[in-house]
């Protein structure tokens, strides 16, 4: 029942983060009083991400790790400039939705993009060396390029933000990884079927919460909430094009190209969502939930246009080989 269940949601999946949105919103006054859950729920998300975690893989990839340094400079220094820049051209005079765009920017790769990276066949290996290093450096990185590039615009409590991070999203990884090295792998099999479609409600959850806290943000639709809405598709868009070229660029076989693209284009948001409601004021969360609402989509869509290129590739060596 639960495997049928997880089938289900992976093929909503673009719709989920979108649904739980409008239901946040429409549901303010009721889900609001449940914020103090998301950590938790976040955190069983990362949990059941991170049992598919093997030290062994992550030994491989650290023998090879330019792709693993230039996904980090994607995620951490590429991108993060890239909002501030385009925060500071479009909304000039608002430091909280500055703060958002660079937070949204800044958060960690999402465990979701493993999912994606697995259909389209690329690196996995690589993925999960990717999500684990970036996990392990955010309570560090993330206060630490906020407070660099934003710190004199928005008050930020750099040591429970260091803390939150360490129990949402480091203390669970570790976990799953050390229960991954000591069954053998064998937790994967038997409790992954059991966790993914629990995971994906717990999301579902999450976002919904997070929505609520910035609903009269969101259902008080004006053209400065769409002109963000833009923006955030964007740098979404950017990420995931500046991870394909660079990727292409330096000559990459396709496995590594795919965990490129969805590791760099796509975010921890959830985690995010979390840390702009519990540490900034409402208008900071603002951009981050508009970047729930269509980082799925997006995702969706990239895997689509990757998957056409590769028709294409393998159409062309076959007229070739004819």
């Amino acid at each position: 029942m639960l495997q049928a269940l997880n089938q289900r949601l992976n093929r909503i999946m673009p719709l989920i983060t979108p649904s739980s949105i409008i239901i946040g919103v429409l549901c303010g006054s009721y889900l609001s009083s449940y914020t103090f859950l998301s950590p938790w729920l976040f955190a069983f998300m990362t949990f059941a991400g991170s049992i598919s975690l093997s030290v062994r893989d992550f030994v491989n990839v650290l023998k090879r790790p330019l792709p693993l340094f230039i996904c980090l400079l994607i995620l951490h220094l590429a991108m993060p400039l890239v909002a501030l820049g385009t925060g500071h051209l479009v909304f000039p005079t608002d430091a909280y939705t500055i703060t958002g765009l660079v937070l949204a920017a800044v958060i960690p790769t999402g465990i979701s993009s493993f999912i994606w990276v697995s259909i389209y066949r690329g690196n996995i290996a690589l993925t999960l060396s990717i999500i684990l290093i970036d996990t392990l450096l955010a309570p560090f990185v993330v206060p630490g390029v906020l407070s660099l590039l934003v710190g004199t615009s928005v008050s930020l409590d750099i040591g429970a933000m260091m803390s939150s991070l360490f129990w949402m999203i480091v203390f669970p990884s570790l976990l799953g990884m050390l229960l991954n090295e000591w069954t053998k792998g064998g937790i994967v099999p038997v409790w992954g079927p059991r966790l993914n479609p629990l995971s994906k409600l717990f999301m579902a959850s999450v976002v919904a919460i997070n929505g609520s806290v910035v609903a009269p943000y969101l259902a008080d639709f004006n053209l400065k909430l769409a002109g963000l809405a833009v923006i955030i598709v964007f740098l979404a868009s950017f990420g995931y094009a500046l991870s394909y070229f660079i990727a292409k660029w330096l000559g990459w076989n396709e496995a590594d190209q795919v965990a490129l693209v969805f590791n760099g284009g796509m975010r921890n948001i959830s985690a995010g969502a979390v840390l702009a409601v519990t540490y900034f004021p409402p208008p900071v969360a603002v951009p981050v939930v508009l970047g729930m609402v269509f980082q799925q989509m997006l995702a969706s869509l990239s895997g689509y246009l990757l998957g056409r290129r590769s028709q294409l590739l393998r159409n062309t060596d076959k007229t070739s080989a004819a």
